[in-house]
């Protein structure tokens, strides 16, 4: 399947985009917040813990991410922790932790 078959964030949950793209700019991460609007759910995380909403916008490396891969922790005005994991200032997996309120 290709990247444009995939769901777009923005579509399967709205609020999450949102609080991504209002959170990305008041931090300064203009370039990543640009992604939101095009970001596609790649597959979710599946882990099956109740508290994880986390999924890959990219297919997952078999390992480490490697170079060019740092965290951004983004800072929300809701009861949630969300981090992002960028490779060469790409969005790469959102990490969603008791997001219910914006993934559900």
């Amino acid at each position: 399947m290709t990247s444009e078959g995939l769901p777009l964030v923005a579509d399967s949950w709205p609020r999450l985009a949102a609080e991504l793209t209002v959170a990305l700019r008041t931090a300064g991460e203009h370039r990543l917040a640009d992604q939101i609007a095009g970001l596609r759910v790649f597959q979710e995380c599946g882990c099956g813990d109740d508290f994880c909403q986390s999924f890959d916008t990219q297919p997952p490396p078999d390992g480490a991410y490697g170079p060019g891969h740092r965290n951004v922790t983004v800072n929300s005005d809701q009861p949630v922790m969300i981090v992002l994991d960028v490779v060469d200032e790409v969005i790469v997996f959102v990490e969603v932790i008791d997001g219910r309120d914006l993934i559900r």
